[in-house]
């Protein structure tokens, strides 16, 4: 509800006047980088062309990279410092820290006021600086994020699917939870902060993979007020490779339950937070830990449908629990607000929604054991380094990512699992016709077709990886 409120608002974005240079901050733009040859050169060309004052603007490129892209950034800054733009190409003897100890150790020497983030993936909107500081004038407001836009949504099912997906946290969530006055996130990109922000909240950390979630979080403990902007849109790319996915999914599940261990207590135990804005936490901290819940659901299924079918004791209990068909109707309203939100409404639109909605359930489900396994290993305290996710320099369909040098391309255990799950549901679909009960026969198909997608396209993907383009 928060979210259609604030959509009926129709606040107007606020414009900065770049005119006089005099009246505005230096911001410094950080771009992180870790081995990212296929996206390095077209990166830096945008963040370069940013439509801001030279003498305001510095750009640090935090490179911990192992190979040859050390090169390509290095003749990048030599060609665009000869064109007067203030540009720094910094190395670390050691990549500790992974992506929070390259972005502390900028920190370290930036000459900006605010400092605005950008993934190698990233393409960002020359008026992004215009647009994004003049929220800051309020000397409460600590980071500013905006909407991350997908530069090859349309590529294939899998990326139209994930953007499915994230257009609903970045438009329901993000602007619905932010309206209402609750606690939203830095997406780790795409977004500013003010330098003293990051310094009062403990600065970056790397005790968990996800350092944009800890770090907004200690942030607006500290009473720092963050500001979506759903309007303006940071153009990036999505994983085209269902391993490269599950790396995102992995670091984003597992980091999401590392914060929840270490921050949830004091959100729960803060006198300056109102009992809703607690419950919002809870529910943004812990939703990585539904696939806990879908992947044992998944798993008990089918015994069930054998008990309901041999036994009479438990009908009035198994009646009881089809209350919980409910949640899939909200659900499927969050999704279809978020999906639908700027469109005049046609058929066709409402065909595509019946489409893409079960079949990104269905995607999500065969995902629940790799990103379970994720979710316990971090309230169990596991701790792995961080792994990037590989970047293809994909936008058309065109585009080709065979034989990408950072992809992997064995075949894991885990893969054989979820194959064998598909094979497990199949037996589900198989014994609701020997039955001739069908209650749990669409979800048996989903979760079917989601592990058998997932497991396919994991060994696919993985066997043209080592293909020469």
């Amino acid at each position: 509800m928060n979210y259609i409120k604030s959509k009926r608002e129709n606040i107007k974005l606020e414009v900065l006047d770049i005119t006089n240079p005099s009246n505005i901050p230096v911001v410094t733009i950080q771009l992180p980088i870790f081995n990212e040859l296929y996206v390095t050169n077209r990166l830096i060309d945008k963040v370069a062309q940013i439509n801001y004052p030279i003498e305001k603007l510095e750009i640090q490129i935090l490179d911990d990279s192992t190979d040859e892209t050390t090169e390509l950034i290095a003749k990048k800054v030599v060609e665009w410092k000869a064109k007067g733009i203030d540009i720094i190409h910094f190395r670390r003897k050691e990549r500790s820290g992974y992506k929070a100890g390259a972005l502390a150790k900028g920190l370290e020497a930036c000459k900006g006021e605010f400092i605005a983030i950008f993934d190698a993936d990233f393409m960002p909107d020359k008026n992004f600086l215009v647009h994004t500081i003049p929220y800051f004038k309020n000397e409460n407001i600590g980071a500013v994020q905006t909407k991350w836009e997908h530069l090859n949504k349309d590529y294939s099912m899998l990326t139209k699917l994930q953007a499915f997906g994230l257009d609903a946290h970045f438009s329901v969530e993000q602007r619905g939870r932010n309206y209402g006055g609750h606690f939203i996130n830095f997406n780790g990109t795409g977004g500013i902060w003010r330098k003293k922000c990051i310094i009062d909240a403990g600065g970056w950390q790397s005790d968990t993979l996800t350092e944009d979630l800890d770090l907004s979080y200690r942030a607006q403990l500290k009473k720092w007020k963050f500001i979506y902007l759903e309007d303006i849109g940071s153009p990036a790319e999505l994983p085209a490779a269902m391993n490269a996915l599950k790396t995102q999914q992995y670091r984003w599940t597992k980091g999401a339950a590392e914060c929840t261990k270490k921050l949830l207590g004091n959100v729960l135990l803060s006198n300056n937070l109102t009992l809703k804005t607690k419950l919002h936490a809870i529910f943004h901290l812990m939703n990585s830990s539904v696939f806990i819940t879908i992947i044992f659901t998944a798993l008990a299924s089918i015994p069930i449908l054998f008990i309901k079918n041999q036994t009479t004791e438990y009908n009035q209990l198994f009646k009881f629990a089809s209350i919980f068909l409910l949640s899939l109707l909200f659900l499927g309203i969050f999704y279809f607000v978020s999906n639908t939100k700027d469109k005049k409404l046609t058929g066709l639109d409402y065909l595509d929604f019946i489409l893409y909605f079960p079949l990104f359930l269905s995607i999500s489900m065969g995902l629940s054991l790799h990103n379970a396994i994720a979710v316990l290993e971090g309230y169990f305290g596991k701790k792995t380094a961080f792994i990037r996710t590989p970047k293809f320099n994909i936008i058309s369909k065109n585009d080709k990512w065979e034989g990408n040098k950072y992809l992997i391309s064995n075949i894991s255990f885990l893969t054989i699992l979820e194959a064998l799950l598909s094979v497990y549901f199949l037996i589900g679909i198989f014994y609701a016709f020997v039955f001739k009960d069908f209650g749990l026969l669409p979800f048996h198909i989903m979760l079917a077709f989601g592990f058998g997608y997932v497991a396919y396209s994991s060994v696919y993907h993985s066997k043209i990886s080592v293909k020469k383009i």
